[in-house]
Parts: structure tokens; sequence; C-alpha cells
């Protein structure tokens, strides 16, 4: 499963590094992804929307168990 997470979140680290920004899978447990963001996402106001929009989404649209994604 993790293996998985962190294949998704690979594929939105180049949109955030575009635009200064990171992530990073922290870890999973109960069906909630824990994600580290750093650069400019740490302190963006669009940091939730970016975590429920995007990476919620696609983990969701791929891998079936995720209920949730959460900053660690």
């Amino acid at each position: 499963m993790e293996d998985n997470i962190k294949a998704i979140i690979n594929e939105i680290k180049p949109y955030l590094n575009s635009d200064g920004g990171d992530i990073d899978f922290e870890k999973f447990e109960d069906g909630i992804v824990y994600v580290k963001l750093y650069g400019a996402c740490s302190g963006c106001a669009y940091r939730n929307d970016t975590i429920k929009s995007v990476v919620l989404s696609m983990l969701q649209d791929n891998i079936d168990g995720i209920k949730d994604v959460k900053e660690a």
C-alpha cells in the first residue's frame, strides 16, 4: 500500500516543484495518508485545497482504502 501511495505522490511532486513547493509521504495509518509540505507549499494559503482536491483525489482515484489526507 505504501509503495502505491508513494508512487502517486511522486506523480504530484513535479507540479508542486514548479511552484517552488514539495511534498513527502510521512505515513499511512487507519486509512489516512499523512504528508509533509515544504517550500512555497508550507506557507501557502491554498495548501489545504492542494491536499484535499489534488492529493486526496488522486490517491482515492487510484488506491482503494484511502479515507483522507492530512498534513503531518
